[in-house]
């Protein structure tokens, strides 16, 4: 523990006896605000938590440091110099236009109104901001033919851009505003729209447990009849055959054996709209590609590690989905680029490495009723190669085609983190070919935003560290934390200061781990006993931390003598910060 400092504690900080447990409490003051902790996942009784919020320390001083404002002049002087005055009189309240929908906290709303009546203050907290800056959602079209595959439209696409020559697609910065604008307002930013179906025969709905037995007798009749396998009939070993016939699985799921099958009906149906016929014949094909395409040997088949960044999987969401993030920054390596698609050969390689991760991914699914059988992808689109890399559109188009092909109803929900401008005009693009229920599993977040959305969905303590979260790799050494401990999740407002109070009963060593997303704040630590004649001991003196600072920083104390540990943000910028916290209390060992 380095850097700890003895100052006197002052007789009003000392208590005698254990405080009672943290209450919300609002003071006539706008200065503090004390209330109880958010979270109540510590059911640790030798640690109470309480939050104490103030003004900021560094917005305060600059008050004080600033004079102020002269005078109005005087109605006279107005009047004969009108354009001078008017002129200064806007130039000065002018905000940052084209910043500030990507600014976290706009100044605005912190200011109080005396015309309005207060607000609670849980309304205050409840609401996102995404909300409050978002413009109403135009009226959506349907889409008259949904038969159009991503594919064709991305084919189509492609035609295009070789026609298109290099000043085209250099504008000024002025039009590239504007048109982005123009395209965050046509993307849909309905967070938590789609819900999952239920998977158990008694929660469907007349019509689809119909169809789903319709389904049944179609399969049933096609394994009796040997359909799935009359594309390669054996006239060498025809009880081999049949037996196989029989036994016909998908992601390792024999058909009609258990209720594990009704799962895998029921995503194709989903798939076609409960269309029993269409349903059928995408199974089929679905069959027939696995054998053509070697599912069974692709599963042992070695194709190496080199993108193993690109693609990998990495803890739960908060309904137990497995999360995979797709990494396609890394395609700006330019050897692994070259070594993915520059010829047919390797794009092959690369869609039979993928293929292969997904299968291993598929087949760790609970296929059960009331089991987790999809999957929570993350694409981040940090330095992702734009759209004119030919060969990485013409592998996305034909990984796009086998995945909607093939793979239907596996993606519990999508989200686009560190989105750019030119993505957002991409999906604009190709919206109109995808059916309302797949564009209700995208979300969408500008790099500012990005950690954010991801907390909506993904508790903190299972996002990885490069994503704003607590969660570090397993060969990382982190002995005192792992993804299981949970995480507070707290806003430090524009201008204030936040403290987070651990009041301790009983001597022992406590551990923490503190982070504030993107940093741009003054974080310290101190104990302060109960004690009149101890001293408060210096844990961390105030100090800034920025980008490059560590992420996370941990820490921990031994508690000789009852007290508290006071942890301090605080937060000079316009902007909120996300704070994340959590500790732990280990036995005392001399």
């Amino acid at each position: 523990m380095a850097d700890e400092t003895l100052t006197h504690t002052p007789p009003t900080a000392a208590t005698a006896a254990a405080p009672p447990p943290p209450t919300v409490a609002e003071s006539d003051s706008p200065v503090v605000l004390e209330k109880e902790d958010p979270s109540s996942a510590y059911p640790v009784a030798a640690v109470s938590v309480s939050i104490t919020e103030s003004a900021s320390t560094a917005i305060a001083e600059n008050e004080e440091q600033t004079p102020p404002p002269p005078p109005p002049p005087p109605p006279e002087q107005v009047e004969l110099e009108p354009s001078s005055t008017n002129k200064q009189e806007k130039d000065e309240p002018s905000p940052p236009p084209p910043v500030e929908p990507e600014s976290e906290s706009p100044a605005v709303t912190e200011t109080p109104k005396e015309e309005e009546p207060p607000a609670p203050t849980a309304a205050t907290v409840v609401l996102p901001e995404s909300e409050l800056q978002q413009p109403p959602a135009p009226p959506q079209e349907e889409v008259a033919k949904e038969s159009k595959s991503l594919a064709a439209m991305m084919e189509k696409e492609e035609a295009g851009a070789q026609e298109a020559t290099v000043p085209s697609t250099t504008t000024t910065t002025a039009q590239e505003k504007v048109a982005v604008v123009v395209e965050e307002k046509k993307i849909p930013q309905n967070l938590g729209s789609f819900k999952e179906e239920s998977n158990n025969v008694a929660d469907l709905s007349d019509f689809e447990r119909k169809a789903l037995e319709e389904l049944k007798q179609f399969v049933q009749e096609a394994l009796d009849t040997l359909i799935f396998t009359s594309e390669t009939k054996s006239e060498d070993n025809p009880e081999k055959q049949n037996k196989e016939a029989k036994e016909v699985s998908i992601w390792g799921i024999p058909l009609l054996k258990d209720d594990r099958s009704d799962v895998i009906l029921l995503k194709f149906l989903r798939a076609r709209d409960f269309k029993v016929k269409d349903a059928f014949v995408m199974i089929k094909n679905t069959i027939q590609w696995r054998k053509e395409f070697g599912i069974d040997e692709l599963l042992d088949e070695d194709l190496g590690d080199d993108m193993e960044k690109v693609v990998f999987m990495h803890g739960q969401d908060r309904d137990g989905h497995p999360v995979c993030y797709n990494v396609y920054g890394e395609f700006q390596n330019k050897d692994l680029y070259l070594k993915a698609f520059s010829d047919e050969e390797k794009r092959m390689k690369f869609l039979r490495w993928r293929i292969q991760f997904l299968e291993k991914s598929i087949r760790k699914l609970d296929f059960s009723p009331g089991g987790v059988s999809t999957i929570f992808q993350v694409s981040d689109l940090k330095n992702s190669p734009g759209p004119g890399k030919r060969e990485l559109r013409l592998a996305t188009k034909q990984a796009l085609q086998l995945l909607q092909d093939n793979y239907p109803e596996f993606v519990a929900k999508q989200v686009f983190i560190n989105v750019p401008w030119w993505y957002l005009a991409f999906y604009t693009m190709i919206s109109p070919f995808m059916t309302q229920r797949t564009k209700s599993k995208f979300v969408f977040a500008r790099p500012a935003k990005s950690a954010e959305t991801l907390f909506k969905y993904i508790p903190p303590e299972q996002v990885p560290i490069q994503y704003g979260g607590l969660s570090v790799d397993y060969c990382d050494c982190n002995p005192e934390f792992s993804d299981a401990d949970p995480t507070t999740e707290m806003i430090v407002k524009p201008g204030t200061k936040q403290t987070v109070e651990l009041t301790i009963y009983e001597k022992c060593v406590l551990v923490w781990e503190i982070r504030v997303v993107g940093w741009e704040v003054s974080y310290g630590a101190e104990f302060m006993p109960n004690a009149k004649d101890s001293y408060t001991v210096i844990i961390q003196k105030p100090t800034k931390m920025t980008l490059k600072d560590e992420p996370v920083v941990s820490q921990s104390f031994k508690v000789c003598e009852l007290g508290k540990v006071l942890l301090t943000v605080d937060n000079p910028t316009s902007k909120r910060k996300k704070l994340l916290y959590r500790f732990k209390v280990k036995p005392l060992c001399d």
